[in-house]
């Protein structure tokens, strides 16, 4: 959304305000609701910080103002009808004056919020590659080159196989968790991420739906 959309909007349904649900940007999860006029809506375009319209005190408030719990901005998209607005943002700390992360602390958090830490793990690594310190184990790994970040790779995968064979579901876990921490690595290192793979399933995904798929080995879904 740029300022030229503002005016495509149904600003008169709501008298002039439009009801403006947050997401957050990784993790899917549904932050908040409040509104926007059309001030608030250029302002948050122009400045990046989303920025709301309050009834009560009839002005525009920036998010986290007065907490520093800012909500910066990633995309905007308008509903079907244009009367609702989607504000996609990373928030810098807890959303909710109550000290939560949602304003609906109650909600079920959706699967999206607990994968969403892995593209958290790819940041974290890619920061220790970047910053190394002489004791990180990322680092030391990652100075030994990509083949001995494969290898690790491969020995790891051995260790998931074996303790998914025989071990215990808290084995599987474990091994499973440090298999995918060592694949993340290995993507940082070919300057791949873990989205490339999703892209990749869900081509395999939507081949095999419209039945092109030529091999049937040639995917996993």
């Amino acid at each position: 959304m740029n300022p030229g959309d503002l005016e495509r909007l149904d600003w008169a349904k709501g008298d002039g305000l439009l009801p403006a649900v947050v997401q957050d940007a990784a993790s899917g999860a549904v932050l908040m609701l409040g509104y926007m006029n059309r001030e608030a809506l250029a302002q948050t375009i122009a400045t990046g910080r989303v920025t709301f319209y309050s009834r009560s005190r009839r002005a525009l408030w920036v998010k986290g103002e007065t907490s520093g719990n800012r909500l910066r901005l990633r995309g905007l998209c308008a509903d079907c009808d244009g009367d609702a607005i989607l504000v996609q943002a990373d928030p810098d700390g807890p959303v909710c004056h109550a000290g939560t992360t949602s304003c609906f602390p109650a909600a079920t958090a959706p699967a999206a919020a607990r994968l969403a830490f892995l593209a958290k793990l790819e940041g974290v690594i890619a920061a220790r590659i970047a910053e190394p310190r002489a004791a990180g184990y990322t680092a030391r790994l990652h100075a030994q080159g990509v083949r001995r970040v494969a290898q690790k790779v491969g020995e790891e995968g051995l260790e998931t196989a074996l303790a998914g064979a025989a071990g215990s579901d808290g084995e599987v876990v474990a091994e499973g968790a440090d298999l995918l921490y060592h694949l993340c690595l290995l993507l940082q290192e070919r300057r791949l991420s873990l989205a490339a793979l999703a892209d990749e399933l869900e081509r395999r995904h939507a081949e095999r739906l419209a039945g092109t798929a030529a091999d049937p080995s040639a995917g996993a879904t």
